[in-house]
């Protein structure tokens, strides 16, 4: 974002794209929300006070799968645990309703990833499926190949998950990638290996699902957030 300002505190239509975010889950009646903050986090406390959130720290900025980790003694065993990314201000409640409802009524499902298929998915991870279209894995972009390069469904980094195969599997999560991170997306790969259901749910509107890197991009959504009101 070329910014002092941690990325989710940057302003769409006067309000901070967090709350945007907390907002829309607030709206499906969830009460146990958990914000996971790092750089900055003062800033990102100030913006969400208010909102009846409780604030998890990440005191290494060390991937996404770290972070979710970092929230795990705050969740109840046997849950069902819902993770978003705080850069998507355009994401409706009704569509997260949807989401989960998919979720709960594949009963098996250790996992279920909202999707979008995007004409030009840029710098999102690829949703990489087998032959019989069942879902495989999650291949962030600056690892993927040229054929996965090629996908055109992304991963909005937006899941629900079984609380103890969450769990279980972030423990086998390594930091073997570019980055040296903990990947958020290599639970689904790891899920998919132990034979446990992972299922993916296509957004109907790819725009509520998009987020923010750049200034451009947050330009962009506000374009759309406009043409949406």
């Amino acid at each position: 974002m070329r910014s002092e300002l941690p990325k989710v505190s940057h302003a769409i239509f006067g309000k901070p794209m967090i709350t945007w975010v907390i907002e829309a889950v607030k709206g499906l009646g969830i009460e146990d929300v958990f914000v996971v903050v790092g750089y900055r986090s003062e800033i990102v406390k100030a913006e969400c006070e208010g909102s009846n959130v409780t604030f998890v720290e990440q005191k290494e900025q060390l991937g996404t799968g770290h972070a979710v980790m970092q929230a795990a003694p705050y969740i109840i065993k046997d849950s069902v645990v819902l993770v978003l990314n705080g850069d998507m201000p355009l994401i409706k409640t009704d569509t997260l309703k949807e989401f989960i409802s998919q979720h709960l009524r594949s009963k098996s499902a250790s996992a279920t990833v909202l999707t979008a298929v995007l004409p030009d998915p840029a710098s999102y991870g690829r949703i990489v499926r087998d032959r019989d279209e069942r879902l495989l894995k999650i291949v962030e972009q600056r690892d993927a190949s040229e054929a996965e390069l090629a996908i055109k469904e992304i991963n909005t980094g937006t899941y629900c998950f079984n609380s103890k195969a969450l769990f279980g599997a972030l423990n086998d999560v390594k930091p073997n990638n570019s980055q040296k991170e903990y990947y958020l997306t290599d639970v689904i790969g790891i899920l998919t290996k132990r034979d446990l259901p992972v299922y993916a749910y296509k957004a109907r509107d790819p725009n509520e699902v998009l987020g923010v890197n750049t200034m451009d991009e947050l330009k962009r959504l506000e374009g759309l957030f406009k043409n949406a009101s």
